[in-house]
């Protein structure tokens, strides 16, 4: 019971933590964004209000209950079994930062100000965090394997704040490990180039530059509401609206938008779209294929089609 009573605790502190999509100032942008969009559109009334943004249709849809089921489960299993040996940053950060003393001399850090030390250690951390989500996602797309656990996240049929939480077991593994890498290694750089006192620029604990990026309507990523920058911003900064394209069921929209923030890496690798001219008209892995649309299927279903996809000749 203890162990339950903890890890509930931790899940309702998510709100309150800004390295979380569901703390409370995300929650709160997107709904004045949400609210600006129902103005915009020339719609008034409380009640329209209401149904605007939460229609029966999504948050009453099977698949928004198992979104919120996932968030929870996949708390719980985190705690009893990976979540004491995803690989951290600290020993990654160590390891490179005497390798490169043994490689390129003992460390003699930059001469640089305070602020500028700040400033490119948060952007540092920012951009490579951002590159190696989407080299990530990108092999979630392209290697069948991994497909088969990735597929899980795209079959919510209805989007909702918390289908960024519906994810496989396996998934959550690769990204945490993903993690640790990516900051070991920035770290450990950063440690040799200017020494031991880095400090990343940080809001409410959260790098600022994703603290800001979450702030511009990132819980509307996954949700029926229809936000594009237009296709000047979004050649740089992927919008919401591009994400839902990424989640099309239409086949033109597959393995498209798979960054985070940037679209500067799928520019580079030609899976970016703009949002204009391609909304979709549903969501899901499209064809006749069925996706996971029970909580069993969600956690033993990518076994058994990655078992299928094996035995295969």
């Amino acid at each position: 019971m203890e162990f339950l009573n903890t890890n509930l605790a931790e899940l309702a502190a998510a709100f309150g933590n800004a390295n979380t999509r569901l703390f409370w100032g995300y929650l709160l942008s997107a709904l004045l964004l949400a609210t600006g969009l129902f103005w915009w559109q020339g719609q008034r009334g409380w009640g329209a209000w209401l149904r605007f943004l939460f229609p029966r249709r999504v948050y009453g849809h099977l698949s928004a209950r198992l979104d919120v089921a996932m968030w929870v489960i996949n708390k719980l299993i985190r705690a009893a079994t990976f979540g004491g040996v995803v690989l951290t940053m600290v020993p990654v950060a160590l390891g490179l930062s005497d390798a490169l003393e043994a490689g390129f001399g003992p460390m003699t850090p930059l001469a640089w100000p305070a602020w500028a030390v700040m400033a490119s250690f948060t952007l540092a951390l920012f951009l490579f965090d951002d590159l190696t989500r989407f080299l990530l996602h990108l092999a979630l797309h392209k290697v069948p394997v991994l497909w088969d656990i990735h597929k899980v996240h795209h079959s919510a049929p209805v989007l909702t704040p918390m289908t960024v939480y519906r994810s496989h077991p396996l998934e959550s593994l690769l990204y945490a490990t993903r993690m640790g890498l990516t900051q070991g290694l920035v770290v450990g750089l950063c440690y040799y180039l200017f020494g031991p006192t880095l400090k990343m620029q940080e809001i409410l604990g959260a790098n600022a530059l994703v603290f800001l990026f979450n702030l511009a309507g990132s819980n509307l990523r996954h949700s029926h509401l229809w936000l594009s920058w237009g296709t000047g911003w979004e050649r740089w900064v992927i919008s919401p609206a591009q994400h839902q394209v990424h989640h099309s069921d239409d086949p033109a929209h597959f393995d498209r938008n798979l960054g985070t923030a940037l679209a500067i890496w799928d520019r580079l690798c030609g899976t970016w779209l703009p949002a204009r001219g391609n909304r979709p008209t549903g969501f899901g892995v499209g064809g006749s294929d069925p996706g996971h649309p029970t909580l069993l299927s969600l956690y033993l279903g990518p076994f058994r089609d990655i078992a299928r996809r094996l035995r295969r000749p």
